[in-house]
């Protein structure tokens, strides 16, 4: 949808933002507040949980995508808010993350409420709407970052908040721009919230796909016989099942620490397989000496196998190898060499959910849960004669593919939303676009008729 332009602009003798309607100014935080100031953080006694009858005291941490701050994890108990250990804003202001990782993140507290010293608040004055500044402030946490020095440990003070610059229109139509705000950014957030569910459901729509062919097969028609298995049920009859030493060989890596350099040989380790083939574009490598020892007793990878990961978070990620370049496994991973079996079939097994009732099974650990190599052996996998292996290889090389895309079709959608939205505020807020009268009925209402009487 397009909107209209205001009939006339001036220049606001600001740089950045160039031309705004006519009758808008440019003016600082400094010129638009009532005051700026920094939270504080009470003794610990005087802060509870989440609660109703406290009063909602905001860290970073309880900033999300919602402009309007929800009621936050942590309250002031009432009886110390007038105490002096905590600063207490009132209702309508705007709190701005003024350090750390979400430096320039902006909310709006609509009640009264407080905030640790991470936080800037300010408390608006007679020429701005809390809620319109809000939306305007929102769209410059760039400019906030810049203010800060963010390059080292960016700290937006009470100063460098004053003097951010925002384009004000009168007040009726500050509240007429928040109210169109309102209502177009709901539904960019609605079609945006859909796109995880989406990407979940394509993600769980893959896996069942991998799921039936590494166990079922391609033909429906194929006779089937009982596993024996409660989790995999039938098979073809012509498969053979069991445990993954009968049909692959798995070599534990080299339990040693080698030196890396920034040329030498490739050594595949946890981070390089976290994808469905071996990811070499950051790996790091080694001198000749230590490539020959960490490939010794046939622990060289070859086109064709596979890398397992059995210790770290990554536990129970596997890659395909498919470079013919000569490397090495590092620590925490296994190489499984599919002897005369097709190594993409076995991978897609190992990224089948039977795999994961299986390792709930054998992981041991607190902190990182690993699987111990005697157990990766004992894994029970499907294995149909090699023929098959390549057309189910063939099938879903196609299928996994064409999920893949819609998958980075729906992520890059997600951007794309976020960036109209982005765009759709910073435009209305700096009189790009004239949204006055395709505001709420009662307020174009009573714009129209100002603007007649004016």
């Amino acid at each position: 949808m397009s909107f209209p332009k205001y009939p006339k602009y001036k220049d606001s003798g600001v740089k950045w933002l160039g031309k705004v309607p006519e009758h808008w100014e440019a003016l600082s935080v400094r010129r638009l507040a009532q005051s700026v100031q920094t939270g504080m953080t009470p003794s610990p006694d005087h802060i509870e949980g989440e609660s109703e009858f406290g009063l909602a005291w905001y860290t970073p941490g309880d900033f999300g995508n919602s402009l309007r701050l929800a009621r936050p994890s942590r309250t002031l108990v009432s009886k110390y808010a007038t105490s002096g250990d905590a600063k207490v804003f009132p209702p309508r202001c705007v709190l701005i993350v003024s350090i750390g990782a979400t430096l320039g993140k902006v909310g709006f507290s609509h009640c009264s409420s407080s905030a640790n010293q991470q936080i800037n608040a300010i408390i608006p004055g007679k020429k701005v709407d809390g809620y319109f500044l809000a939306y305007s402030l929102s769209v410059k946490s760039d400019l906030m970052r810049f203010l800060s020095n963010a390059s080292t440990i960016g700290i937006m003070n009470q100063e460098k908040t004053k003097e951010i610059l925002v384009a004000i229109p009168p007040l009726p139509e500050q509240r007429a721009i928040a109210s169109f705000l309102d209502r177009e950014t709901s539904k960019i957030d609605a079609l945006v919230a859909e796109q995880p569910k989406l990407i979940e459901l394509l993600k769980e729509k893959r896996q069942a796909v991998i799921s039936h062919a590494v166990t079922k097969g391609l033909n429906p028609d194929a006779p089937m016989k009982d596993s024996g298995i409660e989790w995999l049920g039938m098979v073809p009859e012509h498969w053979r099942f069991g445990p993954l030493k009968r049909f692959c060989e798995v070599a534990d890596c080299k339990h040693i620490t080698v030196p890396f350099l920034e040329i030498g040989y490739p050594v595949a380790s946890v981070m390089e397989v976290r994808e469905f083939e071996l990811n070499l574009s950051r790996v790091l490598r080694t001198d000749k000496e230590n490539f020959d020892i960490l490939n010794s007793g046939d622990r060289q990878p070859q086109k064709g196998d596979v890398i397992y990961c059995r210790n770290t978070a990554n536990t129970g990620t596997s890659a395909y190898v498919n470079t013919d370049e000569p490397i090495c496994i590092g620590q925490d991973v296994v190489l499984i060499k599919s002897r005369l079996q097709n190594g993409r079939f076995l991978n897609y097994i190992l990224h089948g959910p039977e795999m994961v009732g299986q390792l709930a099974q054998y992981m041991v650990g607190s902190t990182f849960k690993r699987i111990n190599v005697a157990d990766i052996r004992e894994l029970i996998f499907t294995c149909a004669p090699k023929n098959e292996q390549d057309q189910i290889v063939k099938f879903l090389d196609a299928r996994a593919s064409h999920f893949d895309t819609l998958i980075a079709e729906a992520e890059r959608a997600i951007d794309l939303l976020q960036e109209r939205r982005t765009a759709l505020i910073s435009a209305a807020v700096t009189g790009k676009i004239d949204v006055r009268f395709i505001a709420e009925p009662a307020v174009r209402n009573k714009l129209r008729n100002k603007v007649q009487l004016s």
